[in-house]
């Protein structure tokens, strides 16, 4: 050691900060809001694959079935998870798809338009919707299931009356002989993959008819649009500031305003993407069966808020997903098909509904306590 320096102080032990201590993998699946809907869509197939062995479910038409009539449910599911997380209800879901599928359908039918002309005059208008039930909650302070059952009425009741006095009645057809060739029709029609489906018939992977084609023939583009829809959101809650902006609008509005969220631009956003939703809906449901009808969506918007509350959302705001919501539109599929193969009277669906609703509202308080615990 040189004169006058100092003794170089020796190396503090190393301590590790508990802040950044690893997170065991079960805290962080008991912190997940799909996981109640994840063990009850194992629990609901596990049933039915006993069940309804040899009924034709589990075969690939079957599962298109399944699927099909899951994916209907789950497009406007997945609009109102992210409403739900941001706070907010919206009941005009049903009557937006009976309004959406008559501004389709006449427009077309009785007066010539192009097809996609009346599919965009009808997502027009469920932009203003949306804007209109959104600036409402937003600047009287009105509870959003008040402001959006007023709409429930006025939706359903401008179908019917606009039904009625342009065409005299209340479902309107012939909207089948405008979809070929259109551009924007064919987004809501038919079906995708369809050459992979005949390769695979060919192989001897699905079966075949006695004409030689396929059993099925390809995937609903109603699936396609589940799908596509529950990526962008959960992309969207998961990696994108606008995301954070839901849950702290829905968690906290005030403290959310505080920190500089423009929460009532995200809660209007949010009622305008329902009613796109519901469009999406109508558009799909309009081509497939080439006709619209007023009734239409009739609790729709109901089955919607059943299908997120399964999926983990809170009624609350500021918690939920849009997988957990794709799952409760899963499980909805399997219960209401799963009854059809098993031959069991369809008039108790709505008695399994409302106790899955309850289930699923009690098995979700209980997991978020024990999460809330093993923090």
């Amino acid at each position: 050691m040189k004169p006058n320096q100092e003794p170089t102080p020796a190396a503090a032990p190393e301590t590790k900060d508990e802040r950044l201590q690893a997170i065991p993998l079960w805290k962080k699946a008991l912190s997940r809001p799909e996981l109640g809907a994840l063990a009850g869509a194992v629990l609901v197939l596990s049933f039915f694959i006993v069940a309804a062995s040899g009924t034709g479910m589990f075969t690939p038409a079957g599962i298109i079935n399944v699927l099909q009539v899951a994916a209907q449910l789950g497009i406007i599911a997945t609009a109102a998870a992210l409403l739900m997380i941001g706070g907010e209800f919206d009941l005009s879901i049903g009557s937006m798809i009976g309004l959406a599928g008559i501004l389709i359908a006449i427009p077309a039918v009785e007066y010539g338009w192009p097809l996609w002309a009346a599919i965009l005059l009808a997502f027009s208008c469920a932009a203003l919707v949306g804007w209109i039930n959104g600036n409402l909650v937003n600047k009287t302070g009105l509870p959003s299931f008040i402001v959006t059952l007023g709409f429930l009425f006025i939706l359903r009741g401008l179908a019917i009356g606009i039904s009625r006095l342009l065409t005299g009645r209340t479902q309107v057809g012939g909207v089948h002989e405008h979809v070929p060739g259109d551009w924007f029709a064919a987004l809501f029609s038919g079906e995708v993959a369809t050459g992979l489906f005949a390769w695979m018939a060919t192989q001897g992977w699905i079966a075949t008819n006695f004409a030689g084609n396929p059993v099925v023939t390809g995937i609903p583009v109603s699936i396609v649009w589940w799908l596509g829809l529950t990526a962008v959101a959960t992309w969207v809650l998961l990696c994108t500031p606008y995301g954070n902006w839901i849950f702290a609008s829905g968690g906290d509005k005030n403290a959310a305003r505080n920190s500089g969220v423009p929460v009532h631009r995200v809660k209007i956003s949010l009622f305008i993407f329902t009613a796109f939703s519901a469009t999406i809906f109508a558009c799909i449901q309009v081509m497939d069966t080439g006709s619209a009808d007023t009734i239409r969506g009739l609790l729709k918007e109901l089955e919607a808020i059943i299908a997120v509350v399964i999926g983990g959302a809170l009624l609350t705001g500021g918690y939920g997903s849009a997988i957990g919501a794709a799952l409760g539109a899963l499980i909805f599929g399997m219960v209401q098909m799963g009854i059809f193969y098993t031959g069991v009277n369809t008039d108790w669906f709505q008695v399994f509904l409302g106790v899955m609703l309850l289930v699923a509202v009690l098995f979700n308080n209980f997991m978020r306590k024990k999460a809330m615990e093993a923090k």
